[in-house]
């Protein structure tokens, strides 16, 4: 396989995995508290947002200390990740208005982000990686078994 199709693919499915985990977490937690997601957060709120998440999973998956902490860690680069991806956009809209705004479509501005995108995650990738096998092999069979079950229900998570 070429190189830069196997790193394509490679950080595709990274961050749709992250994604992925990234929304199971945040399925755990309350809804609509914080418009604007984690990373809008401040740091002591997204702090507390992280203590609920991993409290909650924590009771769901009947996890120790050591595997909360792990998924603490998890937490912790997921948001890194999304702090990366995000960059200093304060208003993505804005930046996908200015593509537009003219009478063509700015193609290479829009190549632009989309590269300072894609070496975010590809940066990023190799820590989350590592904090999800990390939190995934500490658990235990049937705790494995609940985190299967949980993605396979999609949306409804834990609450379906």
């Amino acid at each position: 396989m070429k190189p830069w199709l196997k790193r394509t693919l490679i950080g595709t499915v990274t961050l749709f995995g992250a994604f992925s985990v990234l929304g199971a977490l945040g399925a755990c937690s309350h809804h609509g508290h914080h418009r604007g997601g984690w990373s809008a957060m401040s740091d002591e709120d997204a702090a507390q947002m992280k203590a609920r998440i991993v409290e909650k999973a924590g009771e769901k998956l009947d996890l120790d200390a050591a595997q909360k902490a792990k998924l603490a860690t998890l937490a912790d680069k997921l948001r890194e990740q999304r702090n990366a991806f995000v960059g200093d956009t304060k208003d993505p809209r804005a930046e996908l208005q200015a593509l537009i705004a003219g009478t063509t479509f700015d193609r290479s501005k829009a190549q632009g982000l989309v590269q300072s995108k894609t070496q975010a995650v590809q940066a990023k990738s190799p820590e989350v990686i590592t904090a999800m096998a990390d939190f995934y092999d500490s658990l235990k069979p049937e705790q494995q078994a609940k985190v299967r079950e949980y993605l396979q229900r999609g949306r409804r998570g834990w609450r379906g």
